[in-house]
């Protein structure tokens, strides 16, 4: 399958705010660890293909749709050019954010064109889409949509649709209204992008967070939310989060064990890298400790394709990353 990027986009670099960002699906085959980042003209050569008088961003297991490099296009043409991200520029970003990232695994793409449905940068688990602006983007900006696309990555990774840990999230942001703070509010209300923009506040550079606002005004700022910048970091840190849960064997062909030491035990809930909930782990007591055990197959009983997977037991904010291979 394919991503298709067409069209322009409005005005990204006169925005003031950080640029909106649109889900996308994930990249097959990225990396287990670290950043992989496409320049502008990389992705034009290596991932890109022609057909039927279109052309056609070409990346496995994700949606598809046309693109068509003519500012012209656009209800607001800019300057007549489109003006892709600096790669150095989202280097630099990524190495001077401040949060945890030794198990996070991104590819990047800095498009060399913008999407014609979905003009504004996205991102999605380990994948992020940096769209062009029909004017020149200030450093600034570039930054702080760079962080902030960053979020929604940590977001799915360790946080993703359907865990219990986003009540608490919730609570602590105080957006507990779930018919004002769903997924198809306005923008600003939307829980994935105050997530994205409460990492991007919290853990950015000074470029990242050079507006000194976060896009839903109406909301106290990250920094005076007491707790809020711990219970994020403890996201990617099981030790912050007071539980240690180890699973094995990693990676695994079948049956895995999850164990930690002495404690109060709960459910282990099981996603898999799209947010899905795949299955729920009663604990066992062991002489010392807790032991969870899965047998590789979810809640019907038919066995979970290889790829990564999340265990999390509830009431705590972190979760063990763990890999099937079949």
């Amino acid at each position: 399958m394919t991503i298709g990027l067409c069209g322009t986009l409005l005005g990204l670099a006169l925005m003031t705010a950080i640029v909106h960002s649109d889900e996308v699906s994930a990249r097959a085959g990225s990396p287990e660890i670290g950043f992989i980042i496409h320049d502008a003209a990389e992705t034009a050569r290596d991932y890109c293909l022609s057909a039927d008088g279109q052309t056609w961003f070409q990346l496995p297991e994700a949606r598809a749709s046309s693109w068509s490099p003519r500012p012209a296009d656009s209800p607001n043409p800019g300057d007549g050019a489109f003006h892709p991200f600096d790669p150095e520029l989202v280097r630099g970003t990524l190495a001077a954010v401040r949060y945890p990232l030794g198990g996070v695994a991104v590819e990047v793409f800095v498009l060399p064109y913008p999407r014609r449905d979905e003009p504004q940068s996205a991102a999605g688990p380990g994948l992020i889409l940096l769209s062009p602006g029909v004017v020149s983007i200030s450093e600034e900006q570039q930054h702080a949509t760079v962080a902030h696309e960053l979020g929604h990555v940590i977001q799915y990774r360790y946080m993703p649709d359907g865990d219990p840990v986003w009540s608490r999230y919730r609570q602590l942001r105080g957006i507990t209204d779930e018919e004002r703070y769903t997924a198809s509010a306005p923008h600003a209300d939307r829980p994935h992008e105050i997530f994205a923009e409460d990492f991007r506040a919290l853990f950015g550079d000074a470029f990242a967070t050079y507006s000194g606002t976060i896009e839903n005004t109406s909301l106290s700022d990250p920094s005076r939310v007491a707790g809020l910048a711990a219970f994020l970091t403890s996201l990617s840190n099981p030790l912050a989060a007071g539980v240690e849960l180890r699973g094995f064997p990693i990676p695994a062909r079948g049956a895995v064990s999850f164990r930690r030491d002495n404690g109060a035990a709960e459910p282990i809930d099981l996603f898999d890298a799209a947010g899905r909930r795949v299955g729920t782990l009663e604990p066992t007591p062991l002489a010392e400790g807790w032991q969870w055990a899965w047998n590789g197959r979810d809640a019907s009983g038919v066995a979970v394709p290889a790829g990564v997977l999340f265990a999390r037991e509830r009431g705590t904010a972190s979760a063990v990353r763990f890999v099937v291979v079949r």
